[in-house]
C-alpha cells in the first residue's frame, strides 16, 4: 500500500475512534436524542469515505495489476464483489 494513502486511512480511522468514543460518551450523559443520531450519523459518513478511500486503492492497485497481467478474469470478479459489498 501506497504510504501517503496508509497514512490518510490511518488518520480517517483515528478520527472515526475518536468520533465513537464522544457517542458512547453522550449516551452515557443520556444527551439529547438527536444529538445522538447527529453523531451517529457522522460516524457511518467517516466510514463511508473510508471505505471508498480503500476501495479507491483497491481499483489503482490490485485490480489494475491483475489486468496488466492477464487475470482479467480475476479482476472482474473483485469488481464484482466490491460492488456487492459497497451497495449493501
Amino acid at each position: 500500500m501506497n504510504p501517503k494513502i496508509k497514512k490518510s486511512l490511518i488518520s480517517r480511522l483515528r478520527r472515526v475512534e475518536g468520533q465513537a468514543r464522544g457517542l458512547q460518551r453522550l449516551v452515557e450523559k443520556e444527551a439529547y436524542c438527536i444529538d445522538v443520531i447527529t453523531q451517529a450519523q457522522a460516524i457511518k459518513s467517516a466510514l463511508g469515505a473510508f471505505e471508498s478511500e480503500m476501495l479507491k486503492n483497491h481499483l489503482e492497485s490490485h485490480v489494475i495489476h491483475q489486468i496488466q497481467h492477464g487475470k482479467k478474469g480475476k479482476a472482474i470478479k473483485e469488481l464484482i464483489k466490491t460492488y456487492k459489498l459497497s451497495s449493501k
